[in-house]
């Protein structure tokens, strides 16, 4: 904080006060105000200030720091803005003895302006009314500012300095004619069995005033300390309720639900004694709270069930406060504590357990909270307690349990960064289900460890798979990727896996085979697959060499004719196709010649093929090239009911009028026969 000029001691009186949400200091240095905050000092001066001070004695902040108030060596109480910058009153209390105290008291209803003023055995109350008014205190007290008022409190005595409330100063001043206080005499009356308890309620009907009479009563109500005084008021609102058709419940109710609490609360046992409006501000949830830190919790829960909270606000919250108080009691076994808090709170919605054992691991009591742990039903809330109290192996069973695979992963990367490896393989080998994720996530990111645990587990089958796929994924060299192949090979003969192991013997001489085409041919041969292979030889007019692999790598006829087909068509060498046909005798025949050369809009070359067709695929050729009439003629030879059937699908317009008309008659006279 900033020097204060002319401070040589302490001063004379000093406050805090909050502006513009930021902490200021004002302190007093003889007839001299300074206003400090974190960088500066500044001197002000209170307008309308009345002459002759030479100190400040004593002041006030108001309970919402709005307005201050100055005690003078002149006996004069100045009053004004907490900003300084306008002056409300000014009072003479002819008193120039310093105040032991001196508060302000807020007058909710009048929104008018008050200061407590107390002495050794004096307290007076100040305002914009020209005189005070005294109390002669029986002895030494002490003054608390509150919402509503100002508590007075002695060594034997607590009372409450606040404004009169409207409905009660209505209600019981002097000979009043209010609604409320006639409603209040007709009730008295009409327990003594009076007729003036007619009289009176016919007043207030008259006047149309028995709605405002019954809410004037509840209002008193709220605001009286003595039960006896809530009850006769609530009784006289009750009373005038009966005599009204539509007058709405929820006002008398909810003020005789408010009234039991505070009578609960107000019980010199608790000693909360709050007044109506304050318990209005803080609410009940706050309430709560407060009877909850003192460990009133019996208390607590009463209330919660009167006013039927839900359970998740209400009961379930106190009970769970409770439960980490058990915790904390360490002269009772961890085994009682648990049963104890499970017997309380069962499976109470809303209670988290994993809430409650963390309280007991705080406190060191790491076994109860595992006992805790068992009653959680979530493993999401189990699993990461268990981490942070190092049970991992545990954390792991729970994960295991749940199913839930994203838990699983997050115990075994824990374990991961707490075990030494050997020791975690272990713990994974007793776990498959852990195992076989955690191999998941090595196939993703991790590789050597994955290879390690194959090691480990003499898995070959799976160990093989590994090297063949790291042959690709990792590999460009040539010679590496033979070498991995290799190493698979023989996890494949460990694991009497004989096909896979010729597999991949076969692969090795595939790529040796493919690097040596690159460097005797060019191109592109890598990677590819036999067939691939075959039919880019073919497409380089490597006849020979491509034949020669196909019996190196066992390739059928069927399969080698349909790759040299296809190659043949595609790059349109139709002399060498012709050539392809006549070496020997087609093992696929000879109508897959034609659908080749269709397929490359080559009619002429497919009706070369087409009359080399079997019977049986005769006319599906024919019908490719376009020939209909020839087509029906073989089927009409063939006489097959299905090949005139296609024939017939295959004749359009006038052009096949005459072929369909043969079609016809010829199934006619097959019919007859």
């Amino acid at each position: 904080m900033p020097e204060v000029p002319g401070l040589q001691s302490a001063p004379s009186c000093w406050t805090t006060m909050c502006q513009d949400r930021v902490a200021h200091i004002l302190l007093a240095v003889g007839p001299d105000l300074y206003l400090l905050d974190h960088a500066a000092c500044s001197a002000v001066t209170p307008p309308g200030l009345a002459a002759g001070v030479s100190s400040f004695l004593q002041m006030a902040v108001s309970f919402t720091y709005r307005h201050l108030a100055l005690f003078t060596d002149t006996g004069y109480i100045w009053m004004g803005t907490a900003s300084l910058k306008e002056k409300l009153c000014e009072f003479n209390c002819n008193i120039r003895a310093p105040p032991k105290q001196m508060v302000w008291c807020s007058r909710p209803r009048s929104k008018e302006r008050a200061v407590v003023v107390a002495w050794e055995r004096r307290l007076m109350v100040v305002g914009d009314a020209p005189e005070g008014i005294q109390f002669v205190l029986d002895e030494d007290s002490y003054l608390v500012p509150e919402l509503d008022g100002v508590r007075i409190f002695s060594r034997s005595t607590h009372e409450f300095l606040h404004e009169v409330p409207v409905a009660s100063e209505e209600i019981f001043k002097i000979a009043s004619m209010a609604p409320g206080a006639l409603l209040l005499e007709a009730q008295k009356e009409y327990e003594k069995e009076s007729q003036k308890a007619d009289e009176y309620l016919r007043e207030i009907q008259e006047l149309g005033q028995l709605p405002q009479a019954v809410q004037q009563c509840i209002e008193a109500a709220g605001h009286e300390h003595w039960p006896d005084m809530q009850k006769s008021l609530l009784r006289a609102a009750s009373f005038g309720k009966c005599f009204l058709d539509r007058f709405p419940p929820d006002s008398f109710v909810r003020m005789c639900q408010d009234l039991r609490v505070l009578n609960a609360i107000r019980d010199y046992h608790i000693g909360i004694p709050l007044t109506y409006s304050q318990y209005k501000q803080l609410t009940i949830q706050v309430l709560l709270d407060r009877l909850v830190l003192r460990r009133l919790y019996p208390l607590a829960i009463q209330i919660c069930e009167y006013l039927r909270l839900p359970e998740v606000q209400g009961v379930s919250r106190i009970l769970a406060h409770w439960a980490c108080y058990k915790v904390q009691q360490k002269d009772v076994s961890d085994e009682d504590v648990a049963r104890a808090i499970n017997q309380k709170l069962g499976d109470t919605p809303g209670v988290s357990y994993s809430d409650i054992a963390a309280r007991a691991y705080g406190c060191g009591r790491t076994e109860l909270a595992i006992k805790l742990l068992e009653y959680e039903p979530r493993s999401g809330e189990q699993v990461p307690l268990l981490l942070k109290m190092k049970r991992s192996k545990l954390a792991l069973s729970k994960a295991i349990e749940s199913g839930d695979t994203d838990l699983v992963f997050t115990v075994l990367l824990h374990l991961k960064n707490e075990l030494n490896r050997g020791d975690f393989f272990m713990t994974l080998r007793n776990q498959p289900m852990a195992l076989s994720l955690y191999r998941q996530f090595c196939k993703h990111q991790e590789l050597e460890t994955l290879k390690d645990l194959y090691n480990q587990d003499d898995n070959h089958q799976e160990l093989g798979s590994f090297h063949v796929r790291a042959s690709y994924a990792a590999e460009e060299r040539i010679e590496g990727r033979v070498a991995a192949l290799q190493a698979a090979a023989d996890a494949f003969y460990k694991a009497k896996n004989e096909f896979a192991a010729k597999a991949t013997e076969d692969q090795m001489r595939l790529l040796r085979l493919q690097r040596r085409l690159e460097d005797e041919l060019g191109g592109r041969f890598l990677d590819l697959s036999v067939h691939d292979t075959v039919t880019t030889l073919i497409l380089s007019g490597q006849n020979k060499r491509a034949e020669q692999l196909a019996r190196d790598f066992r390739i059928p006829d069927k399969r080698l004719w349909w790759l040299k087909l296809t190659a043949l068509a595609d790059l349109e060498d139709w002399e060498e196709l012709e050539k392809f046909s006549k070496s020997k005798k087609s093992p696929i025949g000879y109508l897959p010649f034609v659908e080749i050369c269709m397929k490359q809009h080559n009619k002429y070359e497919a009706k070369k093929y087409a009359s080399r067709v079997g019977p049986e695929q005769k006319v599906k050729a024919l019908l490719l090239v376009g020939d209909v009439a020839q087509a029906a003629d073989v089927a009409i030879e063939h006489r097959n009911e299905a090949e005139m059937s296609l024939v017939l699908s295959h004749c359009t317009g006038a052009t096949d009028g005459a072929t369909a008309d043969k079609i016809q008659r010829a199934r006619a006279q097959a019919q007859k026969k």
